[in-house]
């Protein structure tokens, strides 16, 4: 999972004017809702995409069942060749997406979102690899998914930390995300020793 870690490397792969998040991070109680969110996003994901869609999974804490998260649907999504934007970056722009980040230097990550401040009905973070770059993060990604899912005390643990954080003030939500991925790692070491 990337971390950008400074400033300069947060405005490098934001596409379009960086603002400062200026609010607390909002964790909510898991919502039955999520996992209907997603499905609906998928659905119009792959309408607009077609054969396109190698591979997608709804990632993140929403799609943890019994896991507080912020209310944004995070979704994995594989396609031939992330660096060749024009064959799907105008087909989700045109399904309400906007692309946010470009890392060309970590495994030709791009990064979508729709946000509610917008007009969707609910924000998403569309993460976008391809498949030979992104092997080894995206099994890392569905791999702390699965174990938060079969494993409370450590989805407990993960909660825990997750409500702490967001106690505190982050210029931006990049930077919340930095501070728990020691806590990820951590939790990713015994999911992979399994």
């Amino acid at each position: 999972m990337a971390t950008l870690d400074s400033d300069d490397e947060i405005t490098a792969a934001t596409i379009g004017e960086l603002e400062p998040y200026a609010v607390k991070v909002v964790i909510e109680d898991y919502n039955p809702g999520w996992p209907i969110w997603y499905s609906e996003e998928e659905a119009a994901i792959r309408a607009a995409l077609g054969v396109l869609v190698l591979r997608i999974e709804h990632t993140g804490s929403t799609a943890v069942r019994g896991l507080a998260a912020k209310p944004v649907i995070d979704i994995l999504l594989v396609v031939p060749d992330t660096a060749d934007e024009d064959a799907y970056i105008p087909a989700l722009e045109a399904a309400g997406y906007t692309l946010r980040i470009r890392e060309p230097n970590w495994l030709q990550h791009r990064c979508l979102i729709r946000r509610t401040e917008n007009g969707a009905p609910w924000s998403v973070n569309l993460h976008v690899f391809s498949p030979e770059l992104g092997a080894v993060e995206i099994e890392r990604i569905l791999a702390f998914r699965d174990w938060l899912r079969t494993h409370d005390e450590d989805r407990v643990y993960y909660e825990r930390i997750k409500r702490e954080l967001g106690q505190h003030d982050w210029k931006f939500v990049q930077h919340y995300a930095n501070a728990k991925s020691d806590v990820v790692e951590e939790i990713l070491r015994r999911a992979q020793r399994g």
